[in-house]
């Protein structure tokens, strides 16, 4: 992740206070400006501060921030983020005064970064934006391994199959079966599951 003073932030809250709102409205506007001073101060870029009910996959998309923060969170602005990031992840960061366990959960498992309930104030922001990039950059580690390792377990299953192929056909042991597929695969110059599919592919062509 880039230094904070390059990335690109995203901040999704209330902007404008309606005329006549209540207490809680006024609090909300309160929190939206404190969260912006805090972002203003410690070096972030805000790309932009939208609405709740904006077109948020169409904003992300064109904008492609480094961070999203989610502010007094919406469920429906929440599953717009998280829809907009699916196949292109990145921090979100949840700043609310709704302390429902539920709803944290839900949140963090929808892919946010960091849930933060209460108590905010503009000295904290940067604090909360670093552990949320740090626990970003950890999860995203553990996911390209989990995928990593996934793909290992797919091609051993694939260089088994194509090793009892040859075993069944050229009537060898299983050493001998793995070493054929090493000749091939070096002198095709492939990976060893590439020449294993290969070998399969053209075995069920011929079923």
């Amino acid at each position: 992740m880039n230094d904070s003073k390059q990335l690109k932030i995203v901040v999704i809250n209330s902007l404008v206070v309606p005329e006549g709102a209540d207490r809680a409205a006024q609090l909300q506007a309160e929190r939206a400006r404190a969260i912006r001073i805090g972002l203003l101060e410690s070096g972030y870029n805000i790309l932009a501060a939208l609405p709740p009910d904006a077109d948020l996959e169409e904003q992300i998309s064109q904008l492609q921030p480094d961070v999203i923060i989610v502010d007094e969170q919406s469920d429906a602005a929440l599953k717009k983020v998280v829809a907009a990031t699916a196949n292109e992840r990145r921090p979100i960061v949840c700043f609310t005064e709704d302390n429902d366990k539920e709803k944290m959960h839900a949140a963090i498992e929808a892919g946010v970064s960091a849930y933060v309930v209460a108590g905010l104030s503009a000295d904290r922001v940067k604090a909360v934006l670093d552990v949320a990039i740090a626990r970003f950059e950890v999860d995203q580690k553990l996911r390209h391994e989990l995928s990593e390792t996934k793909i290992k377990l797919a091609e051993r299953k694939v260089i088994e199959r194509a090793k009892g192929l040859l075993m069944e056909r050229h009537h060898c042991t299983e050493d001998e079966a793995y070493k054929k597929l090493r000749r091939l695969a070096m002198d095709k110059n492939l990976k060893l599951s590439e020449v294993a599919q290969r070998m399969l592919d053209v075995a069920d062509l011929l079923i």
